[in-house]
């Protein structure tokens, strides 16, 4: 008996969101991305019951790509259902599962499978978050007061962080099946443009260290904000790449311009349909044709490396070998000076690399030589391992397109001719686009960004919402002509 045999009375039976049973009018799919939008916000603002203070943030500067917020009841963040993806990609790469995603019965079993695998990764994520390196910790004199011991109130808040876990995955879900886009890939545009708002428009800011960008010109302007001589190299460095962000300001601006620019950039195969005569259209092999979306796997992966080094470091202190990873604790928490956890860190800002160029300029290489060989590599395998497993390969594609009516002019109607014909660009397109990704998340992270958001954080939002932008307006035009749904939905 296989494992699906076994496994299938239980993953079948999971909770789910049950799927429309018709067409969804658009507004009403507005409505309901809206409203889990509006709930992802109120729950990112409901602090975790019985926390002393809001602790310290395991996850760092990887908090925008996991979405969520620090202290409140979405602690995790998108980082479960990523994690779980994660492995469901190795594990569908490497074809260990055996399901066929064109089955429904194979799918269910998968949707169960994922579930299940997020709350084991709510497991593993949340129980180090409470119990080990003091990120949550629990409020002493509340636990006294109630009448229980310390690790009781530790308990009560990994629990509202597990409850957290599980409701960010059926918001997501709500959005997939009843809703616009992708809910992980809203989750981190709505905590990104958040975080990129405050950057431009923070004002109390001015007398501290983090004003936002209007703020700190317009100190400037008025002379409330000491540049510094202009004339030498330090007021020019005040401006470029310290409070005056300019650095950031080209830097966000360059990132807009090249993902909308990389997004339009692709290779259209021409189509005809085989019964209705005259009937003509293209199916376009985008650069970057697997998203964006499996960059988030990659920083994500990168996150949990982060994670386990600051909870070994937290733990082993001093004991630590220094191969691995040498710690100090800074504003931000413990950080990795030195080792393998160093190197595995990435850059986020010029800061984090210009001064130290001069003294110590074979570590920053070396560290920027292993970021971007693990973001190119990564970016790479994990876009061929998602197109396969979404059904955007080569042999998922002719059959959609065969089933929608469609064919290519000058081949014989067949799905194999045309699988053939397909592949001659999308596995090339998808390792590319998969590889430039990561080229860019580097080059954005290492210039920095306007405020808290770093480089692959705006580098996503951008693609995320350049793919919205594009799914609304088809979602229109097939409301204005719903012989086009029945036709292009002809083989859902």
């Amino acid at each position: 008996m296989s494992w699906k045999e076994t496994a299938a009375p239980v993953l079948t039976r999971m909770p789910t969101v049950s799927r429309p049973e018709g067409h969804v009018p658009f507004r009403r799919k507005l409505g309901w991305t809206a409203g889990v939008l509006v709930l992802y916000f109120f729950l990112t603002n409901v602090l975790i019951w019985g926390l002393q203070g809001t602790g310290e943030d395991a996850f760092g500067q990887f908090r925008t790509i996991l979405a969520g917020g620090q202290g409140s009841i979405l602690q995790l963040g998108i980082g479960p259902i990523v994690t779980a993806s994660i492995v469901l990609q190795l594990l569908g790469g490497a074809d260990l599962l055996g399901l066929d995603t064109n089955d429904p019965r194979d799918q269910a079993i998968y949707q169960g499978l994922q579930k299940v695998l997020v709350v084991v990764m709510v497991f593993l994520t949340g129980i180090p978050l409470v119990f080990l390196g003091n990120f949550l910790p629990a409020n002493s004199q509340l636990a006294a007061s109630l009448g229980i011991p310390v690790w009781g109130m530790s308990w009560i808040i990994f629990a509202q962080i597990a409850v957290g876990g599980i409701l960010i995955l059926f918001m997501d879900e709500v959005i997939s099946k009843w809703g616009v886009g992708s809910g992980i890939g809203l989750f981190i545009v709505a905590g990104v443009s958040q975080a990129l708002i405050g950057g431009f428009l923070a004002w109390e800011g001015l007398a501290g260290s983090n004003p936002g960008f209007f703020a700190t010109w317009f100190g400037i302007i008025t002379g409330q904000v000491n540049t510094g001589p202009l004339t030498q190299a330090s007021g020019l460095e005040f401006l470029v790449f310290g409070q005056g962000q300019l650095l950031a300001l080209l830097t966000t601006l360059l990132i807009f311009g090249i993902v909308v620019y990389a997004e339009s950039v692709r290779v259209e195969i021409p189509l005809s349909h085989s019964q209705v005569r005259g009937a003509r259209g293209r199916f376009p092999v985008k650069l970057i044709y697997a998203s964006v979306l499996p960059m988030i796997l990659v920083r994500a992966l990168q996150a949990n490396i982060q994670f386990l080094g600051r909870i070994l470091a937290s733990q082993l202190g001093d004991g630590m070998p220094a191969w691995l990873g040498v710690y100090q604790t800074t504003e931000t928490g413990l950080q990795p000076t030195a080792g393998l956890f160093y190197y595995f860190a990435p850059i986020y800002s010029p800061q984090q690399w210009i001064p130290a160029l001069s003294t110590q300029p074979l570590d920053i290489l070396a560290r920027i030589a292993v970021d971007l060989t693990f973001m190119v590599v990564g970016g790479a395998i994990f876009a061929i391992f998602w197109v396969e497993t979404t059904g955007m390969g080569p042999e998922a594609t002719a059959q959609q397109i065969q089933r929608s009516g469609m064919q290519i002019p000058g081949f014989r109607k067949s799905p194999g001719v045309m699988e053939k014909v397909l592949e001659r660009y999308i596995p090339q397109v998808t390792v590319i686009g998969g590889a430039l990704v990561g080229l860019l998340a580097v080059a954005a992270n290492m210039l920095g960004t306007i405020g808290t958001v770093s480089g692959t954080g705006l580098l996503l939002t951008v693609s995320i919402t350049y793919k919205l932008y594009e799914e609304i307006a088809e979602e229109q035009l097939m409301e204005m002509h719903p012989m086009m749904r029945q036709m292009f939905s002809s083989g859902d």
